[in-house]
């Protein structure tokens, strides 16, 4: 039987080789990529060393004996272990921007994200304007990071209870040169954020999944952190926490944005007295709210 060294030839042979094992071995995407030919070209392209948007100059060139192997590892490792492709190649994109990432983080891709690169408008006016911003549940810290390359001025806190998540935002923060704006800070939600604070617009992506979906959940998203995603029976555990705790440490026109993801119905009858603004990005819908200070201070 020919090997597939003698007949992957080319990029573009191995990236149709590796889509149809994805497909066979009926993994399942959602961690930067929902479809098997982007996690296929980024894992491709991770292991040849070569930029994540360069797949088209290079599907013809022909491979390396030693790449070939080393991108039919790569492949090879996804099927086997179901780690999503970040967790393999210790990185993630979001928003065009490079962060670190290992297990002890989720995988960067909270539609926050889109919102925050189009600076929140309409719901900010005035970006300069925004002081102090808290990313509340921060992980791997992209969206603090996000943050404070969005509003240019402000001081932004990134919170989280794991000290493990902390260290790897932390390397997030440095890699992006962001030691002066963004700080870490270790709490339980928050009951360990200064009391004095005062911001201008906690972020914040909670664990929310409810456990019956926690139960259903796929090998890939098993590889993350519970404590990131397990929010209690009906998902609003520590939703029920934030929305309690957070206008005390809110400017008197602060705003919330929280993601809740597919526990829209749960929020709703967990908060019947709420009207948030639902936010939509080009990927979600339903998915994302916006309180003020004033709602949930009454």
């Amino acid at each position: 039987m020919p090997s597939p060294h003698t007949e992957l030839l080319t990029l573009r042979d191995l990236l149709r080789w590796s889509i149809s094992r994805f497909h066979a071995a009926g993994l399942v995407f959602g961690h930067g990529s929902d479809n098997a030919w982007d996690e296929a070209a980024y894992l491709l392209l991770h292991g040849l060393h070569l930029p994540p948007d360069t797949l088209d100059p290079f599907l013809d060139a022909r491979l390396l004996e030693r790449e070939r192997q080393r991108c039919m590892d790569l492949i090879h490792e996804r099927i086997n272990t179901r780690k999503p492709a970040a967790y393999l190649t210790g990185e993630a994109w979001l928003q065009g921007e490079r962060f670190l990432v290992d297990e002890r983080v989720i995988v960067p891709r909270s539609p926050i994200s889109e919102l925050l690169a189009e600076g929140l408008a309409p719901w900010i006016d005035d970006p300069d304007a925004i002081g102090h911003v808290l990313d509340l549940c921060t992980g791997s810290g992209c969206l603090a990071i996000l943050a404070a390359q969005a509003f240019a001025q402000a001081a932004v806190d990134a919170v989280d209870v794991s000290a493990d998540a902390l260290a790897v935002a932390r390397a997030n923060i440095e890699l992006h040169g962001l030691q002066a704006r963004v700080q870490t800070l270790r709490s339980d939600l928050l009951a360990q954020v200064p009391q004095e604070r005062r911001y201008d617009l906690i972020i914040c992506n909670p664990p929310y999944v409810n456990e019956r979906s926690m139960q259903a959940l796929p090998p890939e998203y098993r590889h993350e952190p519970r404590l990131a995603l397990a929010g209690g029976a009906d998902g609003m555990d520590l939703v029920r926490r934030i929305l309690t705790e957070a206008p005390g440490l809110m400017a008197p026109e602060g705003l919330l944005v929280l993601e809740i993801g597919h526990e829209r119905a749960h929020f709703e009858a967990a908060f019947p007295g709420l009207e948030p603004i639902w936010l939509d990005t080009a990927a979600t819908t339903d998915q994302i709210l916006l309180l003020r200070r004033a709602q949930l201070a009454s």
